[in-house]
């Protein structure tokens, strides 16, 4: 279906329902490879910013729990031995990336003490991913530990690793308000990957491009102003009923505005 819709990159979910990394074994990595591979596909992106799959049931929050950045060592420890495992699914299916969150921050635990655990459990993370030549994308978000460009900006800046950059979401990005030429050229080589949806006003709901406010023009001009040859998701959870629907419109949409150039769908 997805390359049906005429993309050429697909980013895969670990996490539950799909490929939800403590429990996927390598016949479930070598049948995505045989599927990708059959429909001249290749993966964009492994996707480890939820841990769904980790309470055994449907969408529930705390959807970002446990994570790099918990207070609770048991759960830091958890979360950083499922990041690495998606590293090993990445290097398993010649994928170059892991996106990652920081999580949301703790009642009872300050933030300056919720980033000093991130950036060792970072530490840990970049030097396993480095080791297996993997990137490690961190997404931010409105509500998170790590939720604009200014923060995630400062946290690489700190870090320092030359495998840690941004797994840019756009639309999280409109909804703070944010330029997104500043964004795009602040960031500008670690750019990782982009996540492209649409946003009506500033509320936090996925749409499909053309759907909402966002100036997806001035946004394919900012990446083009860096020369960003990397892929560009549609990222359309929201839309589980009619995803090929979604899919479609949101393809024939940026399509029409020089998105899908031949080196970047």
């Amino acid at each position: 279906m997805i390359a049906r819709a005429g993309y050429s990159g697909v980013e895969l979910l670990a996490d539950a329902p799909h490929l939800y990394a403590p429990s996927t074994s390598d016949s479930d990595l070598a049948a995505v490879a045989s599927a990708m591979d059959k429909s001249g596909i290749c993966p964009s992106n492994i996707n480890a910013n939820t841990a769904v799959g980790y309470y055994g049931r449907s969408f529930w929050e705390p959807l970002f729990e446990p994570s790099l950045a918990s207070p609770d060592p048991g759960e830091r420890k958890w979360r950083v031995r499922y990041t690495k495992k998606c590293i090993d699914m990445a290097r398993t299916l010649s994928c170059p990336n892991v996106s990652i969150t920081s999580g949301r921050m703790v009642p009872g635990t300050a933030p300056s003490r919720s980033m000093a655990l991130l950036r060792e459990s970072l530490e840990e993370v970049l030097d396993y991913a480095a080791a297996k030549n993997i990137r490690v994308g961190m997404e931010y978000e409105p509500g998170l530990l790590v939720e604009c460009f200014g923060e995630l900006k400062d946290l690489m800046d700190t870090i320092g690793a030359g495998n840690f950059g941004a797994n840019l979401d756009l639309g999280h990005s409109h909804v703070l308000g944010e330029d997104p030429k500043e964004v795009v050229e602040g960031l500008a080589s670690k750019i990782f990957h982009v996540h492209l949806e649409d946003i009506c006003g500033r509320k936090h709901y996925h749409l499909v491009p053309g759907d909402g406010d966002i100036d997806f023009g001035a946004i394919r001009r900012a990446l083009d102003g860096i020369s960003y040859s990397g892929f560009i998701a549609v990222e359309l959870y929201t839309y589980p009923d009619n995803p090929e629907d979604a899919a479609v419109r949101a393809f024939r949409y940026l399509d029409r505005l020089g998105f899908n150039r031949t080196d970047r769908t």
